[in-house]
């Protein structure tokens, strides 16, 4: 075996190692909304920012309501999937609005 092969076997087992750890400390103990901000932050401590398992939240206005706000706490994970599907909710509906636009002659 080469030095660059075994390099490379060396390097995927210790990435291997690291995503494990991180799988461990990823689950949170319960749904991240559902969390005080002491539980979130204990469970950020020690994470990056960037990290897929950091947990932040955000304040939502009510509908109907001039004062109350809801909080929504997700992974970073969570968060750029809801973000997806938010996307393609919207390029869904706009295709549909577009084919449906150019069929009625």
């Amino acid at each position: 075996m080469t030095r660059t092969a075994a390099a490379f076997f060396a390097t995927v087992g210790l990435l291997s190692a690291s995503a494990a750890l991180a799988a461990d400390q990823a689950a949170p103990a319960k749904a991240p909304s559902a969390m005080t901000p002491t539980e979130i932050n204990a469970h950020n401590e020690g994470l990056a920012p960037t990290d897929p398992a950091y947990i932040k939240c955000r304040k939502t206005l009510e509908i109907g309501s001039l004062v109350k706000k809801n909080r929504v706490c997700h992974t970073n994970e969570q968060w750029k999937e809801v973000s997806a599907r938010g996307n393609q909710n919207a390029r869904d509906t706009a295709e549909a609005m577009t084919s449906k636009a150019g069929n009625s002659n």
